[in-house]
């Protein structure tokens, strides 16, 4: 059901922007923005279940808490990320998009440098 609330509300945003368009052009960016925003608050009920299947995969396997809650922070940035560098691209500020993919490509390769270092200790660990 969840994918066609959204691609009911992105079918009928899409309509109204363009109907939008013609007259007043700057108004169309709100329809974007407003849409991504309903859209967030459909799927919101869902991350709950995402976060409780990490907490059972963390349970089940031991895997450190702090690898875990990293790659749910870059998840989070990546989404982010992409939704403000489309946000940007609709209203017809590419150059800005594109500075905004690679901010969110520079924190997420520093979030996940920890995670990198200990799984090459790891390996070099077993090779030894």
């Amino acid at each position: 059901m969840g994918i066609v609330q959204i691609l009911g509300i992105g079918i009928i945003a899409a309509i109204f922007s363009i109907i939008i368009k013609q007259e007043k052009p700057e108004f169309a960016v709100l329809v974007s923005i407003a849409t991504g925003i309903i859209i967030f608050f459909v799927i919101a009920d869902k991350i709950p279940y995402v976060i409780d299947t990490f907490n059972n995969i963390i349970s089940k396997t031991q895997v450190n808490m702090v690898f875990i809650s990293t790659l749910i922070k870059i998840i989070g940035i990546a989404y982010i990320t992409e939704f403000g560098s489309q946000i940007c691209k609709d209203m017809g500020e590419g150059s800005i998009a594109s500075k905004i993919e690679l901010g969110g490509k520079v924190i997420i390769m520093v979030l996940g440098l920890p995670i990198l270092t200990a799984l090459t200790e790891t390996i070099l660990g077993i090779l030894s």
